[in-house]
């Protein structure tokens, strides 16, 4: 059985992965973390995500639980995510990691630590979402060459990066589909006069509104037709359920870098 540490348990995310490990019989929950000062600091992890009295407290050192877990699963912030990841590969733990907007600088060091352990690092854990990674690209293949490609993503308003991490790879597989640099043919917003479009641009809008989850479209607009790849998130644990079964999978993977592709057995699927 997978031994399971929530950084961040404390937050919206934490406390559905929590929820996840519960219903799982595959995992269990064994080491909850958060960062100092938070004032639920020594509660007990399952009466923070409502399942019932766990046994484990919520601790603001990950050192201090480091043997207690196989693999950690962090949606924590980018600056967070390193300095974890520095401390699981020192000990030989898993990570699996759900948090976007990672700098070059700390993508090289996610990277770099794959080279001693085993990593999933996906801008979005759900099936659903890595489902629809594999329909872009198809969609790309057949069609992208004759069609005006734009993403629409809408996320909460506490969201803090933008485009999102799934829009921005959804872009990538688009432009790497068709021979196209993202660095010089992304548009990211409009305004004004514009002039009329480039066919290579791959647009992207972004909407932030009340407590939307996460809703992601990809446009595919030819001349007579339109076809939209679109995916909506109802709920969190479509995440957490995700980085879970991520967690489980990691148990039996060497050192590398891995995503949801991987998981989910989409990497060499047509």
């Amino acid at each position: 059985m997978t031994r399971i540490a929530v950084c961040g348990a404390a937050g919206r995310m934490g406390r559905s992965i929590i929820e996840v490990c519960q219903a799982d019989p595959e995992v269990r929950l064994t080491a909850a973390i958060e960062r100092p000062g938070v004032p639920q600091i020594g509660q007990d992890a399952g009466d923070l995500a409502g399942v019932g009295r766990l046994g484990i407290p919520l601790v603001d050192d990950i050192t201090a639980v480091i043997g207690e877990f196989d693999v950690l699963i962090d949606f924590t912030l980018a600056d967070a995510v390193v300095r974890n990841l520095e401390k699981c590969k020192s000990a030989g733990k898993r990570v699996v990691i759900g948090t976007t907007g990672l700098e070059p600088g700390q993508r090289a060091s996610v990277l770099e630590a794959s080279k001693r352990v085993a990593i999933v690092s996906s801008p979005n854990m759900s099936i659903g979402v890595n489902l629809c990674f594999k329909l872009i690209e198809l969609a790309s293949r057949v069609v992208g060459e004759d069609a005006d490609i734009e993403i629409i993503e809408a996320h909460h308003r506490h969201k803090k990066d933008a485009p999102s991490g799934t829009a921005m790879r959804m872009g990538e597989i688009i432009a790497e589909t068709l021979g196209r640099d993202l660095g010089k043919c992304a548009v990211y917003g409009r305004q004004g006069h514009t002039g009329a479009r480039n066919h290579e641009t791959i647009g992207f809008a972004t909407i932030r509104a009340g407590d939307i989850v996460g809703d992601h479209t990809v446009m595919f607009a030819a001349e007579g037709e339109r076809i939209e790849i679109t995916h909506r998130a109802g709920s969190r644990k479509t995440f957490a359920t995700g980085a879970v079964r991520a967690a489980a999978w990691l148990m039996h993977m060497p050192a590398g870098l891995y995503d949801m592709q991987d998981v989910l057995g989409l990497r060499t699927s047509t």
